[in-house]
């Protein structure tokens, strides 16, 4: 894995106990949440940036359109989820923001699996 994809891991699941927590006391998310989903999503951003340039040049037999699905849906998930969560103002909309934050190391993580496999 990529220093930039484990520090996107460890933010994810740092997001994701903050949201726990949300939940568990029944709050809302507020703007010191969704900054860190933006920053998150900053992040996201870069690594496409990263992983496009990977592909481009020596891959090695990477499966590029499975890679750049991959980079692409990390990509996205974040933004659907929090206009999901915008219509769903309960605990359920936190939940879809938390599945969302969740996903991202396990996408990372098959991210390194297809790499590897080069």
């Amino acid at each position: 894995m990529t220093a930039l994809q484990i520090v996107l891991g460890v933010v994810a699941v740092g997001v994701a106990v903050w949201l726990v927590v949300l939940m568990v006391r029944d709050r809302q998310p507020d703007d010191y949440l969704y900054a860190a989903l933006g920053l998150l999503e900053v992040g996201l951003l870069a690594q496409l940036v990263v992983g496009l340039v990977l592909v481009s040049g020596d891959h090695g037999g990477v499966n590029v359109a499975a890679y750049v699905g991959y980079l692409v849906g990390s990509l996205i998930i974040l933004p659907a989820a929090f206009l999901w969560s915008l219509g769903e103002r309960t605990r359920a909309g936190t939940g879809v923001l938390l599945v969302a934050v969740l996903v991202l190391p396990v996408l990372f993580t098959r991210l390194h699996q297809l790499w590897g496999a080069r």
